[in-house]
Order: C-alpha cells, then sequence, then structure tokens
C-alpha cells in the first residue's frame, strides 16, 4: 500500500508541473529558484487511456491463461527441437486468436545439441553414489563406458586460471563457486562465466573433464541447465553442472582426502536443425514504418516447463499488446511483437531478426526475461535529448509501484543485435531475488509464478508500449 500512495505523490506533483508549464513540450520547474530535470507532458486523453489500460491489466488473468497454455499443450521447448516447432504453432495460433496482424514464423537454421543421458557418480572413497546433475549445453559425449578421474577443486574461475597445468592434468576440474542473489540479478553475470569458461580453460591445461555447481541461488538437490550449442573457443570436454546439494558434498570430500568421480553423456549434435522466431503486429495508424519492439523468447531447457523461463515473458508482452489492440483507436506507430526462438543456446532468434529487420526504422525494443516478479524499476537507454521522456515514461509507471532507475538499460539479449546498431531500448526490471531458485531446474513450473505480480507485469508493458507507440517522441540511443 505504501508503493501506491508513493506513486499518487508522483502523479500529483506531474499535475502540479504541468499546469506552469513555461515553454511547449516540457514542464517547467515548480521551485523557480532551482532548475528542476524537465519532463515532457502527457496529454490528457493519453493519460486517460493509460488510467484504463492499468486498471484492466490488473483485474485480468489472460497472461496467466496465456503461459498456462504453452506449458500444458506444448510444456518444455528445447531450441531447435520438434518441441519447439509445436511452440512456434501453438504461438501462431495464440496471436491470431488474441486478433494481432500479419502473424508469421521466420525461419532459420543452428546447430542441434541434445543430451539423451546424463548421470554422475562419486566413486571413491567409499561405494558409488549418485549425483544430481546435467550435461552443459555444447558438451561432447564421454568415451564409452563413461569418464572416470580424481576430482581437483577450485572456489572460482580464477583459481582455475592461475593453477599450473600439472595440477589439472588428467583430472576432472570442479569449479565450487557460488552464486550471490540479487534484485536485480547482477550476481548472474558473474557467477554464470564459469559455465561456459570452464570447459575451455580445463581443456588447455590437459584436463579430463569439468564440473560445476549449478548457477544458482537455491540450496536444493536440482540441478541447473545452460550453455549453448557449441562450447566456446573450439572446446570438446565434457562438462556437466551439479546439485548445490551435491556441491556441497563433494567439495566437502575433495578438502578431506582424494575423491574420484565418473560421469556419463551421450549428446546428440547436429547441423542446421530448423528453428524460427513468431512475428505478430498491431499496425499504426499514422506512423506505420515506426516499430516499437516487443520481445520475449519462445524455447526454454527441458527439465522444467519453461513457465518463467520464457513463457511468463511470451504472456506478458502478448497480453500488454491484446490491451492496446482492443482500445477504441489504434496507437500511431506499428507495435511489433517478436517470439523469439533458439535463445537459450546461444541467442540465435535475436540474432536472425537484428540481420533480418536491420534496415527497419525500430524506435526502441524492450524484452521480457526475467521470470514473472513484480516490475519494480525503470531503465532506459535514450540519449540526453530524449531524457523529458524517460521522465515522463517514469511519472505514468509511478501509479504501478515502480521506481525510476538510470540510462544504462540492456534491453535484454534478444533485442541485443538492434542495441548494437544503436536502437534505444529501455528495461521495465523485475524483482529477480529468487528467480535463479527456479532458473533452468525442474522447478521452473507454474508453481513458480505469482499472478498478482504477473498482473502487474502487464500493466507495466502497457503503460510504456502504449506511450511509446502513440507518441512522436524520438528516443535515439544515448551510445
Amino acid at each position: 500500500m505504501r508503493i501506491m500512495v508513493l506513486g499518487l505523490a508522483a502523479l500529483a506533483l506531474a499535475s502540479s508541473a504541468n499546469a506552469q508549464q513555461a515553454q511547449p513540450g516540457f514542464v517547467q520547474a515548480v521551485n523557480p529558484t532551482r532548475a528542476e530535470p524537465q519532463t515532457a507532458p502527457i496529454r490528457p486523453a493519453q493519460q486517460r487511456t493509460i488510467a484504463r489500460l492499468q486498471a484492466a491489466a490488473l483485474a485480468s488473468d489472460h497472461a496467466y491463461q496465456i503461459v498456462e497454455s504453452l506449458v500444458t499443450e506444448v510444456g518444455p521447448r528445447l531450441a531447435a527441437s520438434e518441441a519447439e516447432a509445436r511452440a512456434r504453432d501453438w504461438a501462431v495460433a495464440m496471436l491470431r486468436a488474441n486478433g494481432f496482424s500479419n502473424v508469421r514464423i521466420e525461419p532459420f537454421t543452428i546447430p542441434f545439441w541434445d543430451a539423451t543421458r546424463e548421470e554422475a557418480f562419486i566413486v571413491a572413497p567409499g561405494v558409488a553414489r549418485p549425483m544430481v546433475a546435467v550435461a552443459l549445453g555444447g558438451s561432447p559425449s564421454t568415451p564409452a563406458g563413461g569418464l572416470e578421474a580424481q576430482v581437483v577443486a577450485f572456489p572460482n574461475l580464477a583459481a582455475l586460471e592461475g593453477a599450473p597445468n600439472t595440477e589439472v592434468a588428467g583430472r576432472i576440474v570442479f569449479i565450487d563457486e557460488h552464486m550471490i542473489a540479487t534484485q536485480d540479478g547482477s550476481g548472474y553475470g558473474v557467477a554464470v562465466r564459469k559455465r561456459g569458461r570452464c570447459a575451455p580453460i580445463a581443456q588447455a591445461k590437459g584436463a579430463a573433464g569439468c564440473l560445476i555447481r549449478s548457477v544458482g541461488t537455491d540450496p536444493h538437490r536440482f540441478a541447473h541447465q545452460g550453455g549453448a550449442s557449441r562450447q566456446q573457443d573450439g572446446a570438446s570436454l565434457p562438462a556437466m553442472a551439479i546439485s548445490p546439494a551435491d556441491a556441497d558434498v563433494l567439495a566437502r570430500l575433495a578438502a578431506r582426502c582424494p575423491t574420484r568421480v565418473r560421469l556419463f553423456i551421450e549428446a546428440e549434435l547436429r547441423d542446421n536443425a530448423p528453428s524460427g522466431n513468431v512475428i505478430a503486429e498491431i499496425r499504426g495508424r499514422e506512423r506505420p514504418d515506426e516499430i516499437v519492439l516487443l520481445a520475449a523468447h519462445l524455447d526454454s531447457w527441458d527439465s522444467g516447463q519453461g513457465a518463467i523461463d520464457d513463457g511468463a515473458g511470451v504472456a506478458i508482452i502478448s497480453a500488454a499488446a491484446r490491451l492496446i489492440r482492443e482500445l477504441p483507436r489504434r496507437p500511431r506507430r506499428t507495435i511489433r511483437i517478436l517470439l523469439a526462438g533458439s535463445e537459450e543456446n546461444g541467442v540465435h532468434g535475436g540474432a536472425a531478426y537484428g540481420a533480418a529487420h536491420a534496415g527497419e526504422n525500430h524506435i526502441v525494443a524492450l524484452e521480457s526475461d526475467f521470470g514473472a516478479g513484480r516490475v519494480w524499476r525503470f531503465d532506459t537507454r535514450f540519449g540526453e535529448q530524449a531524457m523529458p521522456y524517460a521522465r515522463a515514461f517514469q511519472r505514468a509507471l509511478a501509479p504501478l509501484g515502480i521506481n525510476p532507475g538510470n540510462n544504462e538499460a540492456d534491453g535484454g539479449a534478444d533485442v541485443g543485435a538492434l542495441r548494437a546498431a544503436g536502437v534505444p531500448v529501455v528495461d521495465l526490471s523485475q524483482d529477480g531475488l529468487d528467480y535463479f531458485n527456479y532458473h533452468h531446474t525442474p522447478d521452473d513450473t507454474l508453481n513458480a509464478i505469482d499472478r498478482a505480480a504477473l498482473r502487474q507485469n502487464v500493466a507495466a508493458w502497457a503503460t510504456f508500449v502504449y506511450l511509446a507507440a502513440d507518441s512522436d517522441w524520438v528516443f535515439s540511443a544515448s551510445r
């Protein structure tokens, strides 16, 4: 309740400032002795529409119905698999049923990888005991009969990098680095490096294989999947992630006495496997060639249901766009939905979209790919001259309990190619304090989604997307 009161107070300040405009298009400082940042005004009709969209979003479970349909009717959706193909067909039907136009699949191909066997055991000291483990994406198969060797443990990737080759050669490297839980997910960027770098670094030092503590923040006996369709730097080393609980046991054993493990991986790899992006639009009434791009990714890892990663994102952007489509009048600019394929194993769908649509006029782009936690902060990546518009968005979002952020937005992986080309991006940053308890695990199910938080996400997206699409504001990227 306190958050809502603060949001209403922010709107009251905005109204007071708008009443004292001194120059067309921007709000004058309320305090004449101090220069306050300028804020672009929102037209009264637009403000009424924003209020209507927020009320409708907060009263609707349509987003939950979309993600429930995806995980029930399709389930997990490994990149370039038959399940991902079924997900594309599901998405086309869902988007058409929600009234979007120009719904289509844009195909591309990728290298395919799938682990058909993934087992790990501590074999000494004592009797063999299984660990909960998953092969990391891109890992090759182990030799017939498995791979057995003594473990050499390191507290983090830097320690492995600094180790002499003689300490590593012939052994299975184990990186026991823990991940820190943070609201903005920043701990992931540090912890995830070991997932991609363990194999190439260990192989260069003569290691036989690689184990990592799962990249996650939970203490449970679930392993977290992840990786690319091919290992980095041409590596070809068997690599697995083990559950946090098993990592604790392995670390304690390795600190006490020589410890041996046996790994079994059977992996299927093939080139030129079919994948694709699903596209849909609400065509702008006045500026149809100017595009506001909403992205989420359709694929998932296959141990869970892919509910928060990224079924929730698919549902959030689709439900928000539908609310805008149902308005009496379409917005001025075109709203485009991108449901990207094959993000998890290399952001292939985002790269394919960026290449195919590089010549189009994208006004702004953003992605929902951080679960279903409440949006708590709004970040931009605008040119300095566009910051009055950023502050207008902030005031429109304030009633939803969303705080102003910074001008260092990332936008999301699947709009990364557009961001690199200079397209402005924003982040509707979600609360991710517990996101990595579920991320890439069997616990990524509908049970991880809070319906009220999902509704708040839809309200935030509908607010930003409508205002961006119904304006003539130019956000030109600052870098």
